[in-house]
Order: C-alpha cells, then structure tokens, then sequence
C-alpha cells in the first residue's frame, strides 16, 4: 500500500495537481478538467515504472479491483459472505481486495481513505452500524457500492443486500413452541442493530399469537460471538425459572450456549433445547448437531457482487433493497421440554 501510495503522490507532484485529482484521473471519474486531465495522464504515460497497473486501468476505464470490507475474519459468517463474492468474480476479469476493520471506526475511515485515494471499480462493505458517513463518501466521490446485512437504518436509496431476520425469529420461536416450549429465551446481538431488532420482533409475534406473556429476563443482548452465549446462558440458568429452549443469535453464539450447558451438567436437547442462526459449517459439526436458522450467506454475497457489476456497467437494478429468505433447518438440538418430575 505504502508504494500505491507514494506513487501516486509523485504523480501528483510532476502533474501539479493533488493526489484525490489524480485518483479521480485514475479511476475516470467525469468531475476532472479537460484539461487537467491530459496533463495527469501525460505524466502517467511517462512514468514508465507504474505503467502497467495505471495504464491499464485508463485504457479499460477500469482498476480491475473490487473492494470487500468485513469487520473481521473471526467468524465462519464472513467466510460463507466472502464465498459468495468470489464465486462471482472469478467468472470476471476482476480481482478482490479484502480489508478488515475489527469494528473500529478508526479502520473503517482509514480504509475508505485508501479507496478514495486509490483506485477500485467499486465496493462491497458489511461494516458496523453507523456507515451513513462513509456511504456519503463513496456516493460523493462516484464509488458505486452494495451493502450486506446492514446493521443501522439505511435510506431507500442505498444499494442493500440482507435477510428476513423477522421470519427468522418468528420460526425459530413457532418450531420451539411446536415442542411444548413456553419459558423460551432469546439472545440477541446488540438493541441498536437492525437484525436484532427484527428477530426480537419474530419472536414476540410468535410468542403473542400463542397467548403467551413476554418476560424481559429472557431477552439478552450482546455481541454474535461465542462468550456472549456463554455469559447469557449462565446468567438465564441463574433466573429463579430458567428457560427450557435458547435461541441464540447466531450459529457462533449457540456454541458459547452449549459449553454453558455442559459446564452446569446439563444436555443438549434433553434438559435445554437449543436454536441458532445463520446455518454455518458448525453448525453440523458439534453433537448434537445444531438446529438452526439458515441465512443464506454465500447467496448474499453472490447477490451483493451480481448487483455491484450492474452498477458499475451503468445498468438499473430492480430492487435498491434484496432480502433473501431464511429457513429452519432442524437437527439434533431441539426435544419436547423435560417433565416437572424430573
């Protein structure tokens, strides 16, 4: 990056102009001086060590790039997205570059910071909630972009790939209450984002059609990560009645809700049942197998990439907002609650 970067500075330097004029030249953007222009891509032409990469790129009107921003590798859930775009783009002559921002705004602005400067075809971000900042960015400097799974309110004019999180929460619900389930808990991710509220809405619908009274003890928040299962199982088993189902946010947290289980001697489905969500490899790797919600990742990310080429060729999409359908897939997690006598 350091050598992208002073590359383009000295460009800057020799055609007298700043380095976003020269990114803007760079990655064709229309908002350059005629002018101006010919003398940036003069300067270019003559620099013969960044020839082959800046060359190409204004012969085809194109970097050959597509940039991908998750907030971490930590999770299978972003490996089944990153599937799903790579699946994509290897039917094309375009290249992904993955960045990580750990939820930190700090990497998110620096990372936006090296798109706008450097040269990209276009991004696909699944970013912390409170993006509307650095959308305003790449809209204002003509990046075209799609957003996976967004996590915060998003206008109805932003390109948006996502789940119906609200379906989710309510089969989950329904299939544990088909057992005979009546004390069930849900652990969501935090209030704010958007997906935890709309399972949390799945939820409660289904527990109101079935009469059933809500009891805040039962919602838990937290982030969609192992010891968050953990810390809340332990904390609902602490509750003078505790559930007799979990449904947990994700497939990573439900994992966190079973060593809890097995830490107070109790089993999996026998004396808790158990739900998660997302429907990643895990999920079919531990005993027992876990029930889950399927959200089809690698379908959002194919869909996420087949969206962003349009926007880059110029073409309309049909739908600014694409949510995908999520299943219930039932294993080995889930029984009818223990009796009172045992």
């Amino acid at each position: 990056m350091n050598r992208r970067r002073s590359t383009i500075a000295e460009i800057a330097a020799r055609a007298g102009v700043s380095i976003p004029t020269v990114s803007r030249v760079l990655n064709n953007r229309p908002d350059v001086a005629p002018a101006t222009r010919e003398r940036v891509e003069r300067v270019i032409r003559e620099a013969g060590y960044v020839r082959s990469r800046v060359a190409n790129a204004l012969r085809r009107g194109s970097s050959g790039i597509i940039d991908l921003v998750v907030p971490d590798l930590d999770s299978p859930y972003y490996f089944e997205i990153i599937r799903g775009v790579e699946e994509v783009l290897e039917r094309t002559e375009l290249r992904m570059a993955l960045s990580t921002t750990h939820d930190e705004s700090r990497r998110e602005r620096q990372w936006l910071r090296q798109v706008i400067e450097g040269a990209t075809d276009g991004a696909i971000l699944v970013l912390a909630q409170g993006q509307s900042e650095r959308l305003d960015e790449l809209r204002r400097h003509r990046i075209p972009f799609v957003v996976v799974d967004h996590r915060g309110e998003l206008g109805p004019d932003v390109p948006s790939v996502g789940a119906t999180n609200w379906a989710g929460g309510r089969a989950a619900t329904e299939y544990l209450l088909s057992l005979g389930h009546r004390r069930i808990a849900i652990i969501a991710g935090w209030p704010n984002l958007r997906c935890s509220q709309d399972r949390i809405a799945g939820y409660r619908a289904a527990l109101e059609e079935a009469g059933l009274p809500i009891d805040p003890e039962l919602i838990r928040p937290g982030e969609f990560r192992q010891q968050t299962g953990y810390d809340q199982t332990c904390a609902l088993l602490a509750l003078p009645q505790p559930p007799t189902a979990i449904f947990a946010g994700s497939d990573l947290q439900a994992m966190g809700v079973y060593a809890a289980l097995r830490a107070h001697g109790l089993r999996v489905p026998d004396d808790i049942s158990v739900v998660g969500f997302d429907d990643v490899p895990i999920a079919t790797m531990v005993s027992p197998t876990l029930t889950t919600i399927r959200q089809p990742l690698a379908e959002m990310g194919r869909m996420a990439t087949t969206m962003l080429l349009r926007l880059i060729a110029g073409e309309p999409l049909d739908s600014m907002r694409i949510e995908l359908a999520t299943s219930l897939v039932v294993r080995e997690s889930c029984a009818p609650p223990p009796s009172p006598d045992r």
